[in-house]
């Protein structure tokens, strides 16, 4: 039997309480640090990376794609344990990781007096803005980087991580002293996955939690994976939730529109346990039936299986690629 929704909320909220420790400076979890903003797309295009890089602590760091490459702006992960290093997607078209990729990891070999390091690289789901540049790091023939490449599929995901039932059961990776969680969350692609670092007490949600728009195909699928991540986070610390992208501004219940390069006064990355929480509660209120709900920092947002956005959402999205571009290189006096 279904909870009431009030019933519902009060036990998910009495879930957080499950996650404390005594000690004032975060006891065993590694901290790091995230920036207040994010360099998104200008105002100067002339003047923007392809790709910003975020030192999170020595060994994880966090790269974002300029939005004067590609609107969608994905965030990506490379993560360093003693033996392996493990990138988390490949970005988005236009998106030229390769350089920047090999530059980080150089300069972490130098930093910790090492000749080598083997690379892993794994996907969130398969979608485009996330694999773009899966080809060119398969193509990387870097001797000091070598490639172990897992294709974002159901099969070879299950085998890397030894995710034995999909996706009831979780799996991990040792990449040597750090131990990171997978968690299949099918919902807004057939092969979502969300990993949950142990070192620095990260969950990295995909694009199923993110300030934004969560685009969903499946939501049965989805409303369960939501549920498989607050189950897997329960009785563990959380210190952050991080998503692949930000949609939205710090104004609650405002998103940018669709196709949006340049994104001023925008949203944190980072989310919390509680808004996995909120998110659940959200789903709950739906009552099984997929529909658009909008939440104070994302929006549920149901879309077609094949993903091909609906005529008014086209209409929209050309005229705010078109806007943005005709201002890429000055975006200050633009509206």
């Amino acid at each position: 039997m279904k909870l009431p929704l009030a019933a519902a909320l009060l036990a998910l909220a009495a879930t957080l309480c499950h996650a404390q420790i005594p000690e004032p400076d975060g006891g065993p979890i590694r901290s790091g640090t995230l920036p207040l903003t994010w360099q998104t797309g200008g105002p100067k295009c002339m003047e923007v990376p392809e790709w910003t890089i975020h030192e999170y602590n020595p060994d994880l760091y966090i790269l974002r794609q300029s939005g004067c490459t590609d609107y969608e702006k994905p965030f990506i992960f490379l993560f360093f344990g003693k033996d392996k290093a493990m990138l988390l997607d490949t970005g988005s078209r236009n998106g030229d990781l390769v350089p920047t990729l090999e530059r980080t990891i150089h300069n972490w070999l130098t930093r910790n007096n090492r000749a080598s390091i083997p690379l892993i690289v794994v996907h969130t789901h398969p979608h485009s803005d996330h694999v773009a540049g899966d080809a060119a790091v398969q193509a990387m023939n870097d001797p000091a980087i070598p490639v172990t490449f897992v294709p974002p599929t159901v099969a070879d995901s299950q085998k890397f991580f030894h995710i034995e039932h999909w996706p009831e059961d979780y799996g991990q990776v040792d990449l040597g002293g750090r131990v990171i969680d997978a968690i299949a969350i099918p919902g807004h692609s057939p092969v979502s996955i969300a990993f949950y670092d142990r070192q620095t007490a990260i969950l990295f949600s995909g694009d199923s939690l993110y300030p934004g728009r969560l685009y969903v195909a499946d939501f049965a699928a989805f409303q369960a994976s939501t549920e498989r991540m607050i189950k897997f986070t329960e009785g563990k610390l959380v210190a952050h939730v991080i998503g692949n992208h930000i949609e939205q501004t710090r104004t609650a219940y405002l998103d940018y529109p669709i196709g949006t390069m340049y994104q001023p006064n925008e949203h944190q990355l980072e989310m919390t346990r509680g808004d996995l929480l909120e998110l659940e509660v959200g789903l709950l209120s739906l009552h099984g039936v997929s529909a658009r709900l909008a939440l104070a920092d994302m929006t549920i947002w149901p879309v077609p299986v094949s993903g091909i956005m609906r005529q008014e959402t086209k209409e929209h999205f050309d005229a705010r690629q078109k806007e943005q571009k005709e201002h890429m290189w000055d975006q200050t006096g633009a509206h």
